[in-house]
């Protein structure tokens, strides 16, 4: 796919998966340098001309705030220099989870953070499995919103599991795990949770059957792993075979990685839309870059991307 007016640029979050996507774009990644002054102050620059160019920047806004701020100002950066379209590429969309007012006096951040993008000069967004797809709505400019239910469900097949069935660990991703369970003939169930505050389970149940099923647990990201492995202990105490889980981002802070090899989840499948801290024998990790790269084609060519949707 080599196009000459296309530049592939990767902020310092997303070095290794923008890597990736340029070598299945057939196109060299980038040069850009982030300069620091003494006080942590950074700017990013283009080591090569843009001008012209369709330029597409790579970055996944997960913690610390300085990767969303990268990404800003290397949009900013690439605006100044004349590029032709700016397409802000993040695998992993951060502060997705404040899409609503949920209680009084909070921000909705992912409405502000759609903004700052905006502002910067973006003129497209490509993200995968945003916490709340209404996000997408936030933006007046093209969204690619992905599915990695393209790259899960191949998976889930090989595994050919008999009397398979997919649960939700909590009553917001019921519409993923339905979309899931109908496209694979699969049983349903989903996890009730209550909870005291943010991160800390007060009591769990499942709605449905999952004796003698093998189980596998649908979320679009994985944080402190409480909720999930509470789900598959609780899940194989009622009788499943057992417990997978499917995750698209590994957010994974606190003791996450210490609660998954305490589980009794049999494996845990995530993306590289955020790099693994550290490794783990129970978490195996499928790539998102010819996924990514695929779409970056067919965007360029103006062709239809519905045919990567699964789901």
């Amino acid at each position: 796919m080599t196009t000459p007016d296309i530049k592939i640029f990767s902020g310092s979050a997303s070095k290794t998966l923008a890597e990736k996507i340029a070598k299945a774009c057939a196109e060299p990644l980038g040069k850009v340098a982030l300069n620091r002054f003494s006080d942590g102050e950074f700017a990013p620059s283009f080591e090569e001309t843009v001008r012209g160019n369709n330029v597409f920047l790579i970055q996944s806004t997960f913690p610390p705030t300085e990767n969303l701020f990268e990404l800003l100002l290397m949009i900013d950066a690439a605006k100044r220099a004349s590029a032709k379209n700016i397409v802000a590429v993040i695998p992993y969309f951060g502060f997705a989870r404040q899409d609503r007012k949920d209680q009084p006096r909070v921000p909705i951040g992912a409405k502000l953070i759609a903004n700052l993008l905006t502002a910067a000069g973006a003129t497209r967004i490509m993200t995968m499995d945003l916490h709340a797809d209404q996000i997408q709505g936030f933006f007046e400019m093209p969204v690619d919103h992905l599915y990695a239910s393209t790259i899960f469900i191949p998976y889930i097949k090989k595994l050919n599991l008999s009397d398979l069935a997919i649960v939700t660990p909590d009553i917001g991703g019921s519409k993923r795990a339905n979309a899931y369970a109908k496209y694979l003939g699969a049983e349903i169930a989903i996890c009730y949770k209550q909870r005291k505050k943010a991160n800390v389970i007060e009591s769990m149940t499942v709605i449905g059957e999952v004796e003698g099923k093998n189980v596998i647990l649908v979320d679009d990201l994985v944080d402190t792993a409480g909720t999930l492995c509470t789900a598959a202990d609780m899940l194989i105490d009622k009788g499943a075979k057992s417990v997978r889980a499917i995750c698209t981002h590994p957010v994974l802070s606190g003791k996450a990685y210490e609660r998954i090899e305490k589980s009794k989840l049999l494996e845990m499948i995530v993306t590289d839309t955020i790099p693994l801290k550290q490794e783990s024998e129970k978490i195996k990790v499928i790539s998102v870059a010819e996924l990514f790269a695929s779409v970056i084609d067919k965007v360029l060519s103006h062709e239809s991307i519905s045919a990567h949707f699964i789901m």
